[in-house]
């Protein structure tokens, strides 16, 4: 399957710096000929932009994830504002209630913000929907129009409804192929192919997804065949349908 395009990678510092093209190689073997990079801080997102330069497959995300929000930086919306002119999506944003997390006020107000930037830019918004998704929802009503992915989705199928109705698609890494992922394996063996976006996260999965699986766009080809498989659909169609998804989510047909 060829022409497969990874709505949401994060190629982090080390893993990327240490085998990125081996990365990609393996990423072109399996058919992946483009790939969204989200960057979380304005660190990430220079290093990420000067990698995109070099590799033309790879399309930069930025946006200011709830666990980088930092109280001693008053600078960040402008910071944020110059750097989405350059990038075909916000992201990842949204809502965290895990321990450490910065106070609940303060996380809305930065998620509001950043859907306010994207809107008026006509970007599409990478969500992080694992956690708070009700206030998540009650936020995104304020946004009509607004269009995105839901990216570690852990809700329900009436949630993913609510939220498909406001304009987002789901988007299916490698926890779909996971046994105790049932949830989230009887959501889309309920939801129409158009409202599916194929991923893969991290090039290693942090403590908080499967620690040591290796979780690359080398892997977008058995994601497509688990969605195969659960949907008695042939995996060339849910190819085609999902990376259409994507070219029409980013606007890549236009992206520089």
């Amino acid at each position: 399957m060829y022409g497969l395009i990874d709505s949401h990678c994060h190629l982090d510092d080390v893993s990327f710096d240490e085998d990125r093209d081996a990365i990609l190689r393996r990423a072109e073997m399996a058919g992946v000929c483009k790939i969204i990079v989200p960057a979380y801080t304005p660190k990430h997102w220079c290093r990420l932009k000067e990698t995109c330069r070099h590799h033309p497959g790879l399309y930069p995300a930025y946006g200011v994830h709830p666990l980088y929000l930092d109280d001693r930086d008053d600078r960040w919306e402008a910071t944020l504002a110059t750097h989405l002119t350059q990038a075909v999506a916000l992201g990842e944003i949204g809502l965290d209630a895990s321990e450490g997390a910065p106070d609940a006020a303060r996380q809305q107000a930065a998620f509001t913000i950043q859907l306010t930037m994207a809107q008026q830019l006509g970007l599409p918004v990478i969500l992080h929907a694992r956690q708070s998704l009700e206030e998540v929802i009650l936020i995104l009503r304020r946004f009509p129009g607004l269009r995105g992915v839901l990216h570690s989705f852990s809700g329900s199928l009436v949630q993913a409804q609510r939220l498909m109705d406001l304009g987002f698609l789901l988007g299916l890494g490698g926890a779909l192929t996971h046994p105790r992922a049932q949830r989230l394996r009887a959501t889309v063996a309920n939801l129409p192919v158009e409202s599916l976006l194929a991923e893969t996260d991290a090039p290693w999965q942090t403590p908080h997804g499967h620690p040591g699986i290796r979780n690359e766009p080398a892997y977008l080809s058995e994601i497509i065949a688990s969605l195969a498989q659960l949907r008695h659909t042939p995996a060339q169609e849910i190819a085609q349908v999902t990376a259409q998804n994507a070219l029409t989510l980013f606007h890549l047909q236009d992206a520089p």
